[in-house]
């Protein structure tokens, strides 16, 4: 069991940059043992994978988003990150994060057992 809590999301003009954070709590095994993603989903659209890290600390990316976000984790914190930058209107969605008591991450939503509620990120042009 985990209990997980997005924060971060807002309003931002195209270019712009927000940070989101995932604070995790009421967890069954060690925060460290836990894989973690970032998903997102746009009004009509499936919930998509943006990012993931993995027990070791290796990352991944959509390709949508390779080169402008960057996930991180600070287990003493017991928090995952996701800062974003060079924002388009196309990243404007609901923002979710995910955990999994696995070594390995995964951008598919069926990977995670484990999800927060979101947080909104609005990009206008």
């Amino acid at each position: 069991q985990v209990q997980l809590v997005e924060s971060g999301g807002g309003s931002v003009q195209s270019g712009g940059s927000l940070r989101l954070s995932c604070a995790a709590s009421e967890y069954t095994y060690s925060y460290s043992t836990y894989s973690m993603g970032w998903f997102r989903q746009a009004p009509g659209k499936e919930r998509e994978g943006v990012a993931c890290i993995d027990r070791d600390g290796r990352t991944y990316y959509a390709h949508s988003v390779k080169g402008r976000f960057t996930i991180s984790n600070d287990n003493a914190k017991n928090t995952l990150f996701l800062q974003m930058n060079s924002l388009k209107p196309e990243d404007t969605a609901m923002y979710y994060c995910a955990a999994q008591n696995n070594q390995a991450c995964a951008l598919s939503v069926g990977w995670y057992n484990f999800w927060g509620q979101g947080t909104q990120v609005t990009v206008s042009s």
